[in-house]
Parts: structure tokens; sequence; C-alpha cells
């Protein structure tokens, strides 16, 4: 495979994740705060905190129980938090600082299922799946009232708006609202004529009227001084809230003439007869992310398709999201065409749509195609030009779609819908369930790879069949063109990736890293490197030279379906079954920079040691070695010093001028220099030091040093062990040296003595 030399040098090492789309929130109650600035909403076992300008998770409030939480409500002054959890604990929050300020039992006998703060912040509601209603004081941290009578859950709650009537509104499973008096302690009155759930209560300026609204589609008006409903309005839908507006005209929202006026909102949105004032949208729980893709010139939005019909489009400077709908079916996978502007998407309802997004960041469907007999499960965009698409099926056929030119020229979409798309061409290409096409760089070759275990060939537009690549073992998830070279990638279900040459359809290379299926790869740094995703949660990057993997990067905690690289190559995008959406960003170069800069910082600060030494500057020397944080630098440090002849002395002297945190790092040291008995001296002296100069109490408090102490007692014994062996060795010669008596040797006479000895 032809190497490209832009590539060489330019290789990634690492991906850090810049932001996440996450779930934040699953359901159920979201409240405003009264500045209008934050949203609370529950997302499991926590609150959210929501910045609604920007979108962003503030913070995210978890009792200790870690249980989920059931109901939670914030006072009307703002100040204070209440949360109530499947434990049956109440907590109660300094929201803003985020902590706990009290933690009580709720009494009730089974879960907290709605909770309501009274118009003066100080009495607290809280009704229970155990059918009782109780009254909470927040401020004397006391319960005020226990009142009985509701049949099964009691999942609504509502002080009366006026603090001097002392009235408490509740409603349970059997839709009866009933009105209870604080004062009396008893149940004032049981207003029937719903017959289903009731979802919301709403009072008049003057607290004589009431708003009530159900599931049963009908909302009542109340008389609160007869108790009796004056008037029943059918609204045609679920109604899950309801609101009752000013007794004033509201130009706005279309009310002309006094009188009283209502919104609502059901199973389908805002009351159709209202418009509403344009605001931010978010998207809480993306269920299981299917694909992702950048959107726009820039890569300033990202479209994603979750578990549903809908596709979602965030913008990422903002988080605002805006739900595309259209597919009667879940959408499967995107593409994205060249410019940004244009791309399509493909659903289990058999067919293909296309979506436009303007420079306003708004997105509209401008086209849209059936024809396939079975889910459509991948779609590919031309390369080259806005001209064509391309869709693979369970049907096992591709179809090549050109767009019209009519929706080439216009900027928006036809004012009778969507253009009706036409298929060109239809080619059976497998015999099982197509997974994933590709379109060669040059728009004239088509990659498609199925679950038969092969990847096939063809060229453009006649879908003729050049050739099939054979090997992998199970089939295959993804199949992708080298934007470089005559080279394609296949990922498959067998755990591998590989590489083959377009000319003669043999298998270049196999990377093998993932302990599961392999789901996408994706060709970065000009086709040098891999990206791929799998069901073990994992992305990988590969350098492909030398089949190395040289970064596995783990924020996802189950199955990524989507991969996607921007334009610049800088970034990654990838959605995973876990409701995740990461930004990933290309730190490579930071990194580098980073490095560098600290080996420029290393060289500059080992020259300082070495001049420090050299002039005998040891406490200097000895806290620039410690922040280097290396152990064998410090060594040389100590063991320079002990070479002084004062070494005691100076070392003592030294030492205890250090701070208390190079005191711990000194002791840390020692535990690795002890393990060698070759550096055991200069640890047993440091050690030395700092038992002796240092009280006990003052030691303790070290941090680590029970740790550092039970890895420095057993070599510490050992030491003393063989210096006792060689202590006893020394004492035993020295003692035979003193003792042993060794004959002088008489003195042989000479030749001359000898020869004298002869004569007469």
């Amino acid at each position: 495979m032809a190497e490209t030399a832009a590539g060489v040098g330019r290789f990634k090492t690492n991906y850090a994740v810049e932001r996440k789309i996450e779930p934040f929130y699953k359901g159920g109650k979201a409240q405003l705060d009264q500045t209008g600035q934050h949203l609370f909403c529950v997302c499991g076992t926590r609150v959210n905190i929501l910045e609604v300008a920007s979108g962003a998770v503030l913070r995210s409030l978890e009792q200790e129980d870690q249980e989920d939480i059931t109901a939670f409500d914030l006072s009307p002054d703002n100040e204070v938090l209440v949360t109530a959890s499947r434990a049956l604990l109440l907590a109660q929050w300094a929201w803003q600082e985020g902590s706990v300020t009290r933690l009580w039992k709720a009494i009730h006998t089974a879960p907290v299922a709605t909770m309501a703060f009274d118009p003066t912040s100080t009495l607290l509601a809280t009704g229970g799946c155990d059918g009782a209603v109780r009254v909470w004081d927040i401020v004397r941290h006391y319960g005020t009232h226990h009142f009985r009578g509701s049949p099964g859950v009691v999942h609504l709650v509502a002080f009366h708006p006026d603090p001097t009537r002392l009235l408490l509104f509740s409603s349970a499973t059997d839709a009866a609202i009933r009105v209870w008096s604080l004062q009396d302690r008893s149940c004032l009155a049981v207003l029937t004529a719903h017959y289903s759930a009731v979802t919301s209560l709403a009072f008049s300026a003057d607290g004589h009227t009431m708003l009530s609204s159900g599931r049963d589609k009908i909302c009542i008006i109340w008389d609160l001084q007869s108790c009796q409903a004056t008037r029943t309005v059918p609204v045609f839908e679920s109604v899950e809230a309801a609101v009752l507006l000013p007794e004033e005209p509201v130009s706005q929202l279309g009310v002309k003439s006094p009188g009283l006026y209502f919104l609502t909102a059901g199973d389908q949105g805002p009351g159709s007869h209202l418009l509403l004032p344009a605001t931010p949208q978010f998207a809480g729980y993306s269920e299981e992310v299917l694909d992702v893709r950048f959107l726009g010139p820039e890569d300033s939005h990202v479209v994603v398709a979750s578990n549903s019909p809908c596709l979602k489009v965030f913008e990422l400077q903002t988080s605002a999201c805006q739900i595309l709908h259209g597919h009667t079916d879940i959408v499967l996978a995107l593409d994205v065409f060249r410019k940004g502007w244009l791309f399509a998407s493909c659903a289990k309802d058999q067919s293909v749509r296309i979506w436009r997004m303007n420079k306003a960041g708004q997105v509209m469907c401008v086209a849209q195609g059936s024809g396939h007999t079975h889910s459509v499960g991948t779609v590919c965009c031309s390369r080259l030009k806005e001209s064509f698409l391309v869709t693979g099926s369970q049907d096992c056929t591709v179809k090549l779609w050109p767009l019209p030119k009519a929706l080439l020229s216009k900027n928006t979409a036809p004012d009778n819908g969507p253009i009706l798309l036409q298929a060109q061409t239809t080619q059976r290409c497998h015999d099982k369930d197509i997974n994933s096409v590709a379109i060669a760089p040059n728009d004239k070759l088509l990659a498609t790879g199925s679950q038969d275990r092969t990847a096939k060939l063809w060229a453009l537009p006649q879908c003729q069949l050049l050739g099939v690549f054979s090997g992998h073992r199970r089939g295959l998830w993804c199949v992708q063109f080298s934007p470089m070279d005559q080279v394609l990638a296949t990922a498959s279900a067998d755990g591998t990736i590989k590489l083959w040459a377009l000319q003669d359809f043999s298998c270049l290379k196999t990377f093998e890293g993932h302990d599961a299926s392999v789901l996408k790869v994706a060709f970065v740094s000009r086709g040098t490197q891999l990206l791929s995703s799998g069901s073990d949660g994992l992305v990988k990057l590969w350098t492909i030279k030398n089949n190395e993997c040289v970064r596995t990067l783990d924020a996802h905690e189950d199955k990524v379906w989507g991969l996607h690289c921007s334009r610049l190559d800088d970034h990654a995008l990838t959605g995973a079954s876990d409701s995740r959406v990461i930004l990933w960003k290309d730190v490579t170069e930071a990194e580098q920079a980073e490095e560098q800069a600290r080996q420029e910082e290393q060289v500059v600060r080992q020259q300082e040691l070495d001049n420090l030494l050299h002039e005998k500057r040891y406490l200097r020397a000895l806290g620039l070695a410690i922040s280097l944080d290396r152990p064998h630098t410090v060594l040389t440090v100590i063991q320079a010093i002990r070479r002084d002849p004062e070494a005691c002395e100076k070392l003592e002297a030294t030492m205890l001028r250090l701070r208390r945190d190079q005191k711990e790092a000194l002791l840390r040291f020692c535990v690795t220099w002890n393990t060698n008995s070759r550096h055991c001296h200069e640890a047993q002296a440091v050690l030395g030091v700092l038992l002796r100069r240092e009280a006990p109490e003052e030691l303790l408090a070290y941090e680590g040093v029970r740790a550092a102490l039970e890895a420095l007692l057993p070599y510490t014994e050992r030491h003393f062990q063989r210096l006792s062996r060689t202590l006893q060795a020394a004492a035993f010669l020295d003692f035979l040296w003193h003792n042993m008596k060794l004959p002088v040797p008489a003195a042989a006479p000479t030749p001359w003595e000898t020869h004298k000895g002869a004569l007469p």
C-alpha cells in the first residue's frame, strides 16, 4: 500500500473528551426557577440543574442513598430544593452550593410520588404511594399534618395560592380532588367530576376559581366557594398541564377580549390554536444512539439518530436541539453530503429522506424516497458532488437515488412538501442483510458489507460486480474507502478490521484488539491511521504502517454504533447505546507541545540542580530534586550530601528546613530506595532523621504514612538481619585473628655458617 508523504510524522496519538451530550432528563416533572434561568429535572438518581441560556448541566444533585429520585420541588423563593428518594428519605438542599442541609425520613410507608411548597416557602406537602398526605414545616424541621383517606397513590398536591386560607388540595388514583383544611385538620370537600387521572391544578388571581386538567381529555373550572364544577371544557387530547392566563387581553397569544382563558399542554404538544413565543428546546434523553454525524460547513451542529423515528439536531455551541419529524419508524443510519448543508437518513419504515439545514441552523425535509421492501439500514452520500446517494437494506438490495436538479437549485423546501426521489438503479448484492455501503472518493465505486461475511466492490452507476472480499469469519458491520489509497477497510463481528487492495481483492492487513464486534471504522490522518468503535464500548486508534493500536478511548459504557470525523480531522464524534454522544478532540499536538516543554524544563532544572550541588547549596538542591518528582535524582542529592565530611549534620539540618509536603515525598522515595541493598543506607539515614526529629503525632499526620511504614518494615528487617550476619562474621574473623598463635619458624643456617661449622 502506498504511503502518503503528507501523513508521515503526523500520526495522531490521542483524543480527549471535549464535551458530552448525556441523558439529563428521562421524563416526569421539570420545573423552572422564578427567574427562568434554571431548569430542574429528574434523571434516575439525580436532579439535574440546567442553565436555560446554554443548555449546559450546571450541577447534578444525588442523595447519599443513591436511590432513584421519586419527587422534588423548588420553593417559590428559589432558596430551597427538596428531593425524595425511593429509600423513603427526604433531602433539603442549598442547591446553589450543591450541599444537603437536612436529611430526614419521610415516614410514608411507600415512596413519595409528589410534593409541593406553599406560597410562603415554609410548608411542604408530600403525597405518597401509600395514599397518605403529609405536611412539613421546613423552617422548624417537624411534621405538622398527616391526612389519610385517599385511595391508592397520591400523585398531585397543591397549596391554595392565598396563604391565609390554609387549604391543601390533593388527587389520587380515584381521580377525585380532595380539599384539606390545615386549620381544622380535616377534609373539607371531595370534588368528583374527572374520570381519569388529574394532572394539574391552577388558580385564578382572586383565588375563587380553580382549573383542573386530566387525562380524560377535559378541563374543569371549579368555584372554590361552593366547591362545585361550573364548566367542563373538552380539549380532545390527554392534558398533562394547564395554565390560567391573566384576565386581560394578551395579543401575543391571540386573546383579544377580557375573560377566563387557559393554555393546555397534552400528548400532541401545546394547544394548536395558540402561537407560543420561541423558546430553547432541549432533548434530555436520546435512548440508544444508532448513528451520529457532523453538520454544517464548519461542523457547527451534530445530528443524532436514536432508537426513535425522530432525529435530533444539536447546535454544539448552545446545546439547543431541534426535533425532526418525518420518519414513521426507527431511524437506523445517517450520512452527510460534502458541503455539510444536506444530509440523508434511512429507517425501518423502508424509506430514505434528505434534509437541508439553512444558514440559521433550521432543518427541514426536502426529499423522500421509498421502494425497499424491508428496513433500510445504511445510506451513503456521493463524495464529489451533491449528485446521488446509495441505500442498502435488509431486502439484500442496494438502490442508487439521483438528486433532482430542483432540489439542488432551491435553498428552501418546495411549497408542496418534500420532492419524491426515484431510484435509478436497484441491484441485489448479497444473500443476507446489507449492513454498510460506502462510495469511493471519485464516486465511481461502491462497496457493500453484509451479514453474509463478505464485502463486494461494484462499478457505479450501473452496480456491476467487480470483485468479492472474503476472509472475515462473521458478518460485516462497516466498509470504508481510504481517502488517499486504493484500499478498503472492513469491520466485522469477528472482532477484527481488515484492509484490502482494490486491484486484486487481497487482504493487506488485519487489526486485532477489540474484544467484541467492530461496528464502525473511519480513516484519519490522511489515510495513514484508523479509528474504530466496537460493541465493547471502546474506540481505538490504529496506525496502519505498523498495525499498532496507538490509543484506546474508554468513555462509553455500551455498544458504540456511531462514529464520524470532522472535516478538519481534528475532532471525532461517537454515539452509543448508553445514550451518550461524545465529541472528541485530537490533542496530539497539544500533548506533544506539552511534552516538549516538559522535557526542556527538565533539562533546565537538571542543569540548575548540577550547579546547586557544585555550589553545595544542598537545601535548594534537595527542594528542586523533590519538585522534579524523580526518586533517583533525589537519591543523587542525598548521596552528595552524605559524601560531605559533615554528613549527618548537613543532612539533618537540610531535611528539617523542608516543607511538610517535601518530607512526605521523601518518605515515599525512601520506600523505593529501601528495596535495594545498595541504596538502603540513604533510605535509613533519611528515616533516622525523621524518626528522631519529628514528633510522632506529626509523622502520623503525613499523607500515606501507614502504607509507607508497612512497605518499609519488611525490607528494613531484612537489611538489619543481613548487617547482623555481617557483623557476626566480622567479629568471628577478629576473634580468630587475635587468638591464633602461629609458631615462629627457626631460621635456616646460612651456607657460610654450615661451612664454618665444618672447620676443625
